[in-house]
Parts: structure tokens; C-alpha cells; sequence
């Protein structure tokens, strides 16, 4: 019978992290010597802590099919959306109508030789601040249960920077389309706009999966066609969002791989500045 092992007058090996412990036991991925305080199980045998932490930063986390992060919980920004909408509500009903008139997205209220306020005043914030106002119960109500059931599919998606990028832009989209066709003073309010821009966004999605996209066809049709049809909703806000976020949602859903990140962060970037460019061209029909 033959016995291997080391030989008795070799010194036996040393952890290469605690030099004073012996070890037989070597890493699997660098060959050095780690003692039990060291192993860290590995597929194969055992290895060190520092070839763990280099394999771990090696790994890129996991994507979604168009390229966003995949997180534990693909609803989180739609969950924070919703939050907040409900927030500034309740802000609403405590400050009084004052609040929501000095947020709310008021084109211009004429005085003599000028706007005395709103965005074409220089107040541009309203173009963004307008889409989380509500003004009662029923109108917050349905705009967060739509967001609430069509926003974590298209968050799962897109991931959530693209996703939530989609809603600021629609929502923006949404108040200039606003701006720059309705009468004066042009005031309007509510989420409406970035909720047709995930409208539109799940629409291209759909496409771009090749599923069946029927139901959200329907859903489209019959709140354009109540935008029209009833009384007090503002449907050009609905189709400049759904207008904005249909094409910031196509450019993130059909940008090539190779150079998808640059393709979704230009096309956002040129849609930001095109709204901006209009804004400001209604800007100066009403006050040049």
C-alpha cells in the first residue's frame, strides 16, 4: 500500500491571509493556500475571499429584454409614483385651492402688455408639476388605477430608469400639448398625459413582442374618445402624452444592442429638447 502526502522534512504551507495557520487547502480559482476561516465554498473545491469579490464584480447583473436592470420588485417606481400623487393630494386638500392654482399648468393670465402669471410668465415648472395635481377624488382616483394596472408591465420591461424616464417625458409631453392648443388661460391639472404615454408605451411593447396588444386597443380608443365627448378633460394633454410616449418608448424598444444604451439616452435627450423648443415657441407667440 502506498501513502502520498507531503514530505515529513517539507515546512507545510501557510494561509496566504493568516501566515501563522497551516493549511493543505488550496483555492480553486488562484492555487493559494486558505485556511477554514478563509473557504468559501465554491462550485468547484473551495475559494478565497479576493477571488470571490473579483468574480462577484465580474458578473453584470441581470437585464430585461430592452436593456433595463432587473430588480427584486418590478413595480417599485410605479408604487412611488402612486405615493406621490396621493402625497400632493392630500397636500391639495389641506393648503386649499391656492396650492393647486400656483402648481397647476396655467398657459397665461393676460394683464395689460403681458402674462401677468403662468409658463409664459417664465413659471415653466407648471409643465411638470401639473401632472401630479388632481382636482378630486374621482379624477386622482382613476389615473392611479390605471397607472396602478398598466404601469408595473411596462416598468418589468423597460426597467426602471427607462420606465420612469417614459412617464416624466409623457407627462411633460402631456402639459405642452396642453400649452400649446388650448384657449387661454389654459389651465389644466392631473396625470392624465403620463398615463396615455404608458399607454401608447405598452402598445409598442406589444408590438415589439409580437403580443396580443387587443385589450389595450380598446382601453386607448375609449379614453380618447371620452376626451372628446365629455366635458372638462383636456385631450390634448392626452395626446401629447401618448404622442411622447409612444416615441420614447419605440426609440428604447427598437434601438439596436450594440448600441442600445446611447440610442435611448439620445432619442430622450432629443425629445426633452424638442418640448422645450416648442414650449418655448408658444412662449413667445403669447407674449412677443
Amino acid at each position: 500500500m502506498s501513502v502520498t502526502g507531503p514530505p515529513p522534512d517539507a515546512t507545510p504551507p501557510v494561509c496566504h491571509r493568516h501566515p501563522h495557520r497551516e493549511t493543505y487547502i488550496r483555492c480553486s480559482r488562484c492555487d493559494r493556500p486558505i485556511c477554514p476561516d478563509c473557504m468559501i465554498a465554491a462550485p468547484v473545491g473551495f475559494q478565497c475571499p479576493e477571488c470571490v469579490a473579483e468574480g462577484r464584480s465580474a458578473v453584470r447583473g441581470a437585464r430585461t429584454v430592452f436593456g433595463g436592470r432587473v430588480t427584486g420588485d418590478p413595480a417599485w417606481v410605479t408604487k412611488v409614483l402612486v405615493a406621490a400623487n396621493v402625497v400632493v393630494f392630500v397636500v391639495q386638500q389641506l393648503a386649499g385651492p391656492t396650492f393647486t392654482l400656483r402648481y397647476g399648468m396655467l398657459s397665461c393670465l393676460p394683464a395689460p402688455g403681458a402674462c401677468q402669471i403662468g409658463v409664459a410668465s417664465g413659471q415653466w415648472y407648471r409643465l411638470l408639476t401639473a401632472a401630479f395635481l388632481h382636482l378630486s377624488l374621482l379624477h386622482i382616483g382613476f389615473n392611479m388605477l390605471a397607472l396602478w394596472i398598466i404601469g408595473p408591465t411596462v416598468e418589468a420591461a423597460l426597467g426602471r430608469v427607462r420606465y420612469l424616464t417614459v412617464y416624466l417625458l409623457a407627462a411633460l409631453g402631456g402639459s405642452v400639448g396642453s400649452y400649446l392648443f388650448s384657449p387661454l388661460p389654459g389651465y389644466a391639472v392631473g396625470a392624465s398625459g403620463a398615463i396615455f404615454g404608458l399607454f401608447a408605451a405598452y402598445f409598442v411593447i406589444g408590438r415589439r413582442l409580437r403580443l396580443d396588444i387587443s385589450g389595450v386597443i380598446v382601453i386607448i380608443v375609449i379614453n380618447l374618445v371620452l376626451g372628446f365627448v365629455l366635458s372638462g378633460i383636456d385631450w390634448r394633454a392626452h395626446l401629447g402624452g401618448m404622442a411622447v410616449g409612444g416615441v420614447v418608448a419605440a426609440a428604447m424598444t427598437w434601438a439596436p444592442r450594440a448600441r442600445r444604451e446611447l440610442v435611448q439616452a439620445g432619442s430622450s435627450v432629443a425629445v426633452l429638447a424638442l418640448l422645450v423648443v416648442l414650449a418655448a415657441v408658444r412662449t413667445t407667440s403669447l407674449t412677443g
